[in-house]
């Protein structure tokens, strides 16, 4: 589990495609404390990782490597944005027994993709608007969470399938959010509690 507090700006270093896709991801993160078969989440995709290292020519010299199914592609924006080498992704890693849940709770089980569609000033922040895929556009809900390229961000409207959060000056310098432009399609993930409660209403229906 995470909680959409993203914690390092981390860095495609390469992609090999073995039937599934296997990632070098460089990070800041203090790869001795990284076991292997531990949870990061990239960009909000909850990846394991398989390897690690130190490769002390590159900036930063830690890595580790993951390896991505081609049902995982298929979903998020590893395929559909295109993952390359030099990306910088949002890092994320698991959240531990008493950590300060800041965000909301993220499973790192991303549902689809949202376009998108509108950036724009609004005084120090950002406006983003977002197309969501209609199956998914009910469980956002104004003032509601959803995880965006891993990122915890409350909603601010929704209007059909369309959807604007608000980037203050200090998220989109810890994250990527800075290199996000219109037409870009971002990972969503949709607040687990708002899927559990539609979930009920249908049963009981």
């Amino acid at each position: 589990m995470f909680t959409g507090i993203i914690t390092d700006i981390g860095r495609v270093i390469s992609l090999e495609n073995r039937g599934d896709l296997h990632a070098r991801i460089a990070t800041h993160y203090d790869v001795d404390t990284i076991e292997i078969g531990a949870s990061i989440a990239c960009d909000g995709v909850c990846l394991t990782a398989v390897a690690t290292g130190v490769d002390s020519t590159a900036s930063p010299g830690g890595w580790f490597d993951v390896v991505i199914s081609g049902e995982t592609v298929s979903k998020t924006n590893i395929g559909r944005n295109g993952w390359h080498a030099g990306r910088r992704i949002n890092l994320e890693r698991a959240l531990k027994v008493g950590d300060e849940l800041g965000g909301h709770i993220v499973s790192g089980h991303v549902d689809d993709v949202a376009e998108v569609i509108s950036i724009r000033p609004e005084g120090e922040s950002t406006r983003i608007r977002f197309r969501a895929p209609k199956a998914l556009a009910g469980y956002i809900a104004p003032k509601g969470s959803v995880a965006l390229n891993g990122t915890s961000l409350t909603v601010n409207e929704v209007e059909g399938a369309e959807f604007g959060v608000n980037l203050i000056p200090h998220t989109q310098q810890v994250t990527t959010w800075g290199d996000v432009r219109e037409g870009d399609v971002v990972n969503l993930e949709v607040d687990t509690l708002a899927r559990y409660v539609a979930r009920l209403q249908d049963w009981g229906g």
